[in-house]
């Protein structure tokens, strides 16, 4: 069986290989291909598309592609367990579910980053997870540190991490995100771009963005960066009412008042006026 994803693979799309070839299909064939061309090859090649958007084997829900590929063919494995949490961990950006998790996203962003050939990206890969499988399988009760002392400050340290991990976290992401928005808030921009800018799965990122900003919907959160920034322009009184619509990214002028009165309960020329009003009695 053929299977095809998005190119650049870091966590999701090289564990997937290595567990559909070791447990559902020794002969399987992989391939990469730019995201927007993933359905249309699969359909023309007959493979099945992974790790995209509005697919079966895909994210669902708090799951990645991963985990769905383990409970689609009843994989009972405690070992493939083990690795389900480390790799949905690393792949949400959500270390805090496994303590291997941040160390799996290193090595592999370091991996990615360093091969530029995706299938030879894909064959190393795949040796990351047969380590990682005998390690879950055979090794996790193993302690490298073997000196009592040691242990005393590994137990302290493991505490120190238990206590930040209870603490909430800012994924790394959301910072990205928000420099990105504010850099192209005057563009057409959605989160299927931004996604690929941040090699985050589009469905994830659509449903983790609210809990960082605002609890607003992506849309909502643009468009409201849009009205305050119109705002501002209005406040210089520098440009019409037509080009502030057009520097702030609306598609015309009926839809910029249509947003802005959602917004603020006025119309533009109308908050415009009032304003203008308030800064000369200020001056009288």
């Amino acid at each position: 069986m053929k299977w095809i994803t998005r190119e650049r693979p870091k966590i999701d799309r090289i564990a997937c290989p290595w567990l559909i070839k070791h447990f559902v299909d020794k002969e399987a064939e992989f391939m990469y291909v730019p995201a927007e061309q993933v359905k249309e090859r699969a359909q023309a090649i007959g493979a099945i598309p992974f790790d995209i958007p509005d697919v079966e084997f895909s994210h669902h829900e708090d799951k990645c592609t991963f985990d769905y590929i383990i409970e689609k063919y009843s994989l009972t494995d405690p070992a493939l367990q083990t690795m389900a949490l480390i790799v949905r961990g690393a792949d949400t950006d959500r270390h805090d579910i496994a303590s291997q998790a941040a160390g799996l996203w290193a090595i592999s962003a370091g991996l990615a980053y360093n091969i530029q050939d995706d299938y030879e990206l894909l064959q190393k890969g795949m040796m990351l997870y047969d380590a990682l499988y005998n390690w879950a399988k055979y090794l996790q009760k193993v302690k490298h540190t073997q000196n009592p002392v040691d242990h005393v400050f590994i137990d302290v340290y493991n505490k120190f991490i238990k206590q930040q991990s209870a603490q909430k976290k800012t994924p790394a992401w959301v910072k990205e995100l928000k420099q990105i928005i504010q850099d192209q808030i005057d563009s057409n921009i959605n989160l299927t771009q931004i996604s690929k800018s941040l090699d985050i799965n589009p469905s994830y990122l659509s449903r983790e963005f609210s809990k960082h900003f605002n609890n607003l919907s992506f849309g909502e959160y643009i468009r409201k960066l849009r009205i305050e920034k119109a705002i501002e322009l209005m406040q210089q009184n520098k440009y019409t009412l037509t080009e502030i619509a057009y520097l702030t990214g609306f598609s015309d002028q009926s839809h910029f008042t249509r947003i802005f009165k959602q917004h603020t309960g006025k119309s533009p020329s109308l908050y415009k006026k009032e304003w203008d009003k308030s800064k000369k009695d200020t001056k009288g």
